[in-house]
């Protein structure tokens, strides 16, 4: 199978992915990455141009992965006058391969990469964590406070807890306030643990990067809260106890 690699489809794109989606292009055979590059500019829906993110070869030739710039994506062939929309699996020996959901992984661990701890609420143990988790979280999601109530459990178990912020109900919303406040905080990790329980959190609002965090999470096909990114990039939704996500980490006792 040939390697899949990633083309930016814009020059001026804002993207924070376009750096780590860049990687590889050199890769793609000359007819392929010309292909690539042409459906990237040239993709248009009843004579209007498709906000076109990046274009990803695969392993069925001829037929590329679009990608928007709101996160969503399809497939076309090279000259973009069919569209297939849905994953594309691969029928290999040990089973059926979702490809179009490790490539989702790709993108996701790439895209956090890019986030630095000094923009996250970190929660972790004394001892070096055996594996981190990032969450996207709301602070009035009644599932988000049941897994900040076990946050102790998973940091004894050697696991990290990052949080990044995601009001479900957009930047307008109470709990983008909160979660502003509590990012300004002068203790981040103790206002996010008073706000996750339903506590008032106080102080003025500086400049933050919650409004990124929502349109990241967005990007990565979030849709609801807690969202559990484990560290290959696997999107889980919803709560998690801790005994079932140290199982699904590996790190059985």
């Amino acid at each position: 199978m040939r390697q899949r690699t990633t083309l930016s489809s814009r020059a001026g794109s804002r993207s924070r992915l376009a750096p780590f989606l860049l990687v590889g292009a050199a890769l793609l055979p000359a007819t392929a990455q010309a292909d690539a590059e042409r459906l990237a500019e040239s993709l248009e829906v009843n004579g209007q141009p498709m906000p076109v993110e990046d274009v990803l070869e695969t392993p069925m030739e001829g037929i590329y992965q679009v990608r928007l710039e709101n996160g969503e994506s399809f497939y076309a062939n090279e000259d973009g006058s069919y569209f297939l929309v849905g994953d594309l699996y691969q029928n290999a020996e040990q089973g059926l391969v979702n490809l179009t959901e490790q490539a989702k992984n790709q993108q996701r661990m790439a895209a956090l990469d890019a986030v630095p701890a000094s923009e996250r609420f970190v929660y972790r143990g004394v001892d070096e964590p055996r594996a981190t988790v990032v969450v996207f979280t709301d602070p009035t999601c009644p599932y988000c406070e049941r897994l900040h109530e076990s946050v102790p459990e998973l940091n004894e178990r050697g696991i990290a807890v990052h949080y990044l912020a995601f009001p479900r109900a957009g930047m307008d919303s109470d709990a983008a306030r909160t979660l502003e406040r509590a990012w300004c905080s002068d203790n981040r990790s103790e206002a996010m643990t008073r706000a996750q329980s339903r506590e008032s959190v106080s102080g003025e609002i500086c400049d933050n990067p919650v409004a990124d965090q929502y349109q990241l999470g967005m990007q990565l096909g979030v849709t609801g809260t807690p969202a559990i990114i484990l560290p290959d990039g696997q999107l889980v939704p919803g709560f998690v106890p801790p005994d079932r996500l140290v199982g699904m980490l590996g790190l059985d006792d």
